[in-house]
């Protein structure tokens, strides 16, 4: 039997992504083979298609960050997943196929009567919010922050889940983009012809507590402006070459060597465990469930249209997220 991927091919635009097929063999030790419902498409992905950071992998490779799916297989030695069960995982790789294969102690057990289009975002830019707010910054109710980015799928994750705990809210978005903030009870700061220290400064003399920066390395410097004194930039964005992470590197030594106690943390989801991050996933499907968190979904398509998906991502003009289902889904 056979089944299909999305392979990057070589360095470039959405036009390198061509789909193959591959041999639909038995999963290999501790393994289980998992058919893909879902897979969101992410910044992370483009990223490695375009090959404009450091330390990325070389073409060829699949690319899907992320995966939610059913257990199709599994190797005899597999004991924490069975045939049948529905399954996520935070992959790097993999998740633009009909198929994947994963180690059994990477998947959380995902609850059935989730939407897979909007479980499947929890992984990562849910995840990635959450940790921030809760693991790296610890926010409490009524301190503020700034959300640059607010208006993506990590921003939308960060806009809801910061209304949760109760924080003033800060974001950066372009104008057609402020109704989602808004909605959330966010400020909208238009990053396009408002300078957002300004902004900020008038509107919170004192400073803010936080700022997360998901975006380049050109907001560091003004990011720290708007902190209160002891408040934490964290920064989670990739930089964007080899000089950008040196400088991002000594930055992050300078500031926090800086006697007005200001902080730069970074942050990336490979520095926790994979026992931390099912428990946070744990408690976002619980969130879910209850409805109080709705992933914002730009629109969705299926797997083995991916560049499609790809190219409307690149365009920047999207709300939320996409996503990637199996053509039974749509």
């Amino acid at each position: 039997m056979k089944y299909k991927s999305i392979l990057v091919t070589e360095r470039g635009g959405p036009e390198v992504m061509q789909i193959v097929e591959n041999d639909l063999r038995a999963p290999g030790a501790e393994q289980a083979r998992v058919r893909i419902q879902a897979t969101p498409v992410c910044q992370d992905d483009i990223a490695v298609r375009l090959g404009n950071r450091p330390f990325l992998a070389k073409p060829p490779f699949v690319p899907g960050y992320s995966i939610l799916g059913i257990v199709d297989e599994i190797d005899e030695s597999v004991t924490q997943v069975a045939k049948g069960d529905r399954v996520a995982a935070l992959t790097n790789f993999g998740g633009y196929a009909e198929y994947i294969y994963i180690n059994e102690d990477q998947l959380v057990h995902v609850p059935n009567d989730l939407d897979p289009a909007e479980a499947v975002v929890l992984i990562l830019n849910y995840l990635v919010a959450y940790q921030i707010l809760h693991r790296v910054a610890g926010v409490k109710a009524n301190d503020k922050v700034l959300i640059v980015g607010a208006s993506g799928g990590v921003g939308t994750a960060f806009l809801q889940l910061g209304a949760l705990a109760g924080v003033k809210m800060y974001g950066l978005a372009s104008p057609g983009k402020h109704q989602i903030l808004e909605k959330y009870g966010a400020v909208p700061i238009d990053y396009h012809t408002q300078d957002f220290i300004k902004v900020i400064k008038h509107l919170e003399p004192c400073g803010i507590d936080y700022v997360f920066n998901g975006m380049g390395e050109e907001y560091l410097v003004p990011g720290m402006k708007v902190l209160i004194k002891g408040g934490v930039l964290v920064h989670y964005g990739g930089p964007q070459s080899i000089s950008s992470f040196l400088l991002l590197v000594a930055e992050l030594i300078v500031f926090n060597l800086l006697p007005n106690g200001k902080k730069i943390k970074g942050y990336g989801t490979h520095r926790l465990s994979i026992d931390l991050l099912k428990e946070d996933w744990r408690k976002l499907f619980a969130m879910l469930d209850k409805g109080q968190i709705k992933p914002v979904i730009a629109a969705k398509y299926p797997i083995l249209e991916a560049a499609e998906a790809n190219r409307q991502l690149e365009g920047g003009s999207v709300v939320g997220n996409i996503v990637l289902l199996a053509p039974d889904l749509l």
